[in-house]
Parts: structure tokens; C-alpha cells; sequence
């Protein structure tokens, strides 16, 4: 696998055993619906080789932090992100649930989140459930959630909301975003 597109572009990205890595085509159809990520804030969940975040920061992502509980996978995802000397970025070797509740609690803040937790285990939901209830999206962020097909996910799960689905083969892409409660929403409440 490679970095697909941006200053880092053609670079060689490292699959350690036991992942699957988002795909080529996946990663370009997150980027090109999101447009635009220079200066963000980028969190990946579920880590692994790190290809998103990767990619975030070679499209001018201004810092990336990744979350990989998987010792031997992390030491994979250091050595891919060894040839970005000059870019910002944190690797977190922790569960990704525990990782999320350690970033709320340091105040941190992020306009994107990917997750593409293992399949079959119902975590996608279960993360979205997460970080619903902790304070880490930026007010114009997004998440966006890498699942498979068959998985069901909410259509909005607190004061998240989905805004787009996508489906490339088996993989289905999820978009959310914080949903904001105009005046007159607080004022039909009172």
C-alpha cells in the first residue's frame, strides 16, 4: 500500500499482520467527500498501519494522534510514520475506549475521527456511543466510521448525527457530525 495523493504521495505504507487496512480506493472516496482537511486535527481509532491518518497528514492535516492498543501493531504504525520527521503527530498505545476517555479528560478536541474498529464485534456502535457522551469532536468535525455491510449503525446516537453513507463493496462508509440545537429548537422545548 501507498499514500495516495498529497505531499507524502507514493510513499509506502507498512500492513502489519493481523489487519485489514483501509483500502486504496475507501481512503480516496473519505478525502474526496470531506474535501478539504488542511489544518485539522485528525484522530484515528483502531490504528493499525495508520493509512488515514497518513493520508490526513500528507493532504496537510495539521496534527494526527493515533490509537492502537495492539503493541505489535504500534511499533508497525511507528516505523510508517518515521518518515514524517517535520509532521505532528502522537501514537497512543491504548484501547480505544480508554484512549477516548484520556483524551476528554487532557480537553482534546478533534475535527476529524476515523474509526475502523474489527468487524463482527459491534464496536463501530459501541465507540459512537462513546464518543457521543465525551466532549473530543470540534464543533464543525466530523466522524467518520469504516464498517462492513452487514453492520448496523445508528442514524444518530446523542448529539451525533449521520449526515452521508457511502458503500464500496463490502465496506460501508458512515458520516457524522455534531448536531446543533438552533433557538428555535430550545425555545419549542421550554
Amino acid at each position: 500500500m501507498h499514500i495516495i495523493s498529497g505531499k507524502y504521495k507514493g510513499r509506502t505504507i507498512k500492513i502489519p499482520k493481523g489487519i485489514r487496512p483501509t483500502q486504496n480506493k475507501v481512503r480516496k472516496a473519505v478525502f474526496d467527500i470531506l474535501a478539504d482537511v488542511s489544518g485539522l486535527r485528525v484522530l484515528e481509532l483502531f490504528a493499525g498501519s495508520g493509512a488515514v491518518g497518513l493520508e490526513a497528514l500528507s493532504l496537510g492535516a495539521a496534527e494526527a494522534v493515533f490509537v492502537e492498543g495492539r503493541h505489535s501493531v504500534a511499533a508497525v504504525l511507528r516505523s510508517n510514520l518515521s518518515f514524517l520527521p517535520e509532521a505532528s503527530y502522537e501514537v497512543i498505545p491504548k484501547d480505544a475506549l480508554k484512549a477516548i476517555a484520556r483524551l476528554s479528560d487532557g480537553g482534546e478536541r478533534f475535527d476529524l475521527i476515523f474509526l475502523d474498529p474489527p468487524y463482527y464485534k459491534g464496536l463501530a456502535k459501541k465507540i459512537l456511543q462513546t464518543i457521543s457522551g465525551y466532549d473530543i469532536v470540534s464543533a464543525a468535525g466530523n466522524i467518520v466510521v469504516q464498517c462492513f455491510r452487514k453492520d448496523e449503525l445508528p442514524r444518530g446516537e446523542g448529539r451525533i448525527t449521520c449526515w452521508k453513507q457511502a458503500r464500496y463493496g463490502d465496506t460501508i462508509l458512515a458520516f457524522y457530525n455534531i448536531k446543533h440545537v438552533s433557538e428555535s429548537d430550545i425555545s419549542r422545548d421550554i
